[in-house]
């Protein structure tokens, strides 16, 4: 049997972990519910700046956070040019776009890892920085900084996310288009600009993602596969266009995820994890929090 220390331990990163796990499914949840498109790709922007994070604290030494300040306007705006040259063509000619945009990012996908595995290698690599290693401790349970500031970015952009949409014009058009997209064009709401800032953000809150993760984590260029799979779960068990039911969901993953690793063989992990995913499904098919309207 696992001792308490064990148990308070799993607590303590499980939590810290799964504010990650939210911060990597706001933005794909957003993309998936205003503009109905699944993008395959989002976790591979992730790795993007996971890498862009790494090359410059080797070659630069500059702190991976500092990349922050790069990678987040850059993807905002890689996000919007990828939106007008790809996306907003493909939303005009598809007749069922979730179907299609899934095609055309998981070919994204693939380009962006072939492309880095030509760039950096095939090899796993870690951020090594000054608080590496490093944590503080609560009586026996030790609490990283490296977990702690991962949580506490993905915090701060989760509720920026949602502040943005509930608090700002361009926010409530964004929840407008993702309630009634006919009606918003009637009421004046340019749909295609709005689309494609959605779009932008989806993909920012993926570079602070990834910079969070290579924190936590080792990575190399398919570690965005795997990263795919805890965006599914966040986004579906806590409900498609749902901040506070994406945040939810990070947290419980991030709890089951641990706490069932004290207990039994990691191999039997994700079978929890899907097997609650179902049952939430059955019961709620929208989700923990998740309704017919953005929230």
């Amino acid at each position: 049997m696992p001792t308490s220390f064990e148990i308070f331990q799993a607590l303590a990163s499980g939590l810290l972990l799964g504010g990650v796990y939210a911060i990597l499914g706001v933005g794909f949840g957003l993309c998936w519910g205003v503009m109905k498109v699944i993008n395959l790709s989002h976790s591979t922007f992730a790795l993007l700046a996971v890498y862009i994070a790494y090359w410059m604290n080797v070659s630069l030494k500059i702190d991976p956070l500092v990349s922050l300040f790069v990678s987040t306007p850059l993807f905002f705006v890689c996000g919007i040019v990828i939106y007008r040259l790809l996306i907003g063509p493909l939303a005009k000619r598809a007749e069922e776009l979730v179907a299609a945009s899934m095609v055309l990012t998981f070919g994204l996908a693939i380009l962006m890892e072939n492309a880095m595995q030509w760039a950096w290698k095939p090899d796993p690599r870690v951020l090594n920085v000054s608080y590496t290693g490093k944590a503080f401790f609560i009586s026996r349970v030790s609490i990283p900084y490296t977990a702690v500031i991962g949580f506490a970015i993905a915090l701060v952009t989760t509720s920026c996310i949602y502040l943005f949409l509930k608090k700002t014009y361009l926010g409530m058009a964004v929840r407008a288009v993702w309630q009634n997209k006919e009606g918003a064009a009637l009421c004046g709401v340019n749909i295609d600009r709005v689309s494609s800032i959605t779009f932008g953000i989806s993909l920012a809150t993926a570079a602070a993602a990834g910079v969070c993760l290579s924190l936590i984590f080792s990575f190399n260029p398919s570690s965005h596969l795997g990263w795919l799979i805890y965006i599914f779960l966040v986004v579906i068990f806590g409900g498609v266009g749902s901040i506070p039911g994406v945040l939810l969901a990070g947290l419980l993953i991030g709890l089951i995820t641990n706490i069932s690793a004290v207990f039994i063989p990691n191999a039997w992990v994700n079978m929890i994890l899907f097997g609650i995913l179902a049952t939430v499904l059955l019961l709620r098919p929208t989700g923990l929090l998740g309704q017919r309207e953005a929230r």
